[in-house]
């Protein structure tokens, strides 16, 4: 495999880059910094909320990219690259539709903040992992008619494939649909994916879908798979992500990402 044109690395967090605990490796910092030396950009793309993420990569939160939540926004450091809100109209007429279905969990996520609704202290406690800055509030739709809303996620504590996804898929047509992990399932604005982000810091950074590196494991990341000649799954990938992906790595308990990070670092 010839690494030697890749200046961008793209990592999704969740089964990716963070191992089963939720952490970043030592090992990635020290590769991160050699990858500096070489001028290759990292980007962090996630489901995750923005400050969630850069609470992952606190020392490097300045120097790399972050595409954030499922790819509504877009950030180096404070400025803003990309931001893409869900209609307010289309927000206030899905929330019922949601709350119907039985152990669904609601997240309104805006830039700078998520709300919910829920007073389940078990989903509040795990919630909290992926969403660093929050509120817990009586009415959702008070929030949708008053705050510019990047996505809605719903979490399921058995299955968001099995549960969430076969109640609202004849919304399909009307907002995107992303089952972005085991449990969590996301509804943004058709335009507002990893794949559609990733192709504006490409423009951004001058650089082709040959010079970029990306890895995932999820349906959320599918879009970004395809922007990337270099694409590479998690071993711990939903099937259909490595079916997609151009080639596979070790999983995320395993240093799959750190591994070929270590093979690119090497063949420059």
């Amino acid at each position: 495999m010839d690494f030697s044109k890749v200046k961008l690395v793209v990592s999704d967090m969740d089964g990716t880059l963070l191992n089963s605990k939720g952490k970043v490796s030592p090992q990635f910092f020290n590769l991160f910094k050699e990858l500096q030396k070489r001028n290759i950009y990292f980007c962090a793309a996630s489901g995750r909320q923005h400050n969630s993420i850069v609470d992952k990569l606190a020392s490097i939160k300045n120097d790399i990219h972050v595409i954030a939540e499922n790819g509504a926004i877009a950030k180096k450091g404070e400025e803003i690259l990309l931001l893409t809100s869900l209609a307010s109209e289309k927000i206030t007429s899905i929330i019922p539709v949601l709350r119907s279905i039985k152990d669904a969990n609601l997240v309104l996520c805006s830039q700078n903040s998520a709300f919910i609704e829920s007073k389940d202290e078990r989903f509040i406690s795990l919630f909290q992992e992926y969403y660093y800055s929050f509120q817990v509030v009586d009415d959702l739709m008070k929030v949708a008619k008053t705050t510019p809303v990047l996505k809605i996620a719903i979490y399921h504590f058995d299955s968001s494939e099995e549960f969430i996804y076969p109640a609202i898929q004849h919304l399909k047509d009307d907002y995107l649909l992303k089952i972005s992990g085991q449990n969590w399932l996301d509804i943004s604005d058709k335009k507002a994916n990893k794949g559609n982000a990733l192709r504006e810091l490409q423009k951004l950074l001058n650089i082709t879908k040959e010079e970029t590196m990306v890895f995932g494991d999820y349906h959320n990341d599918i879009e970004m798979m395809q922007e990337a000649d270099f694409s590479f799954a998690m071993k711990n990938a939903h099937k259909d992500i490595k079916e997609l992906a151009n080639y596979e790595t070790e999983n995320n308990d395993n240093f799959g990402v750190e591994v070929i990070l270590e093979k690119l670092i090497a063949s420059l």
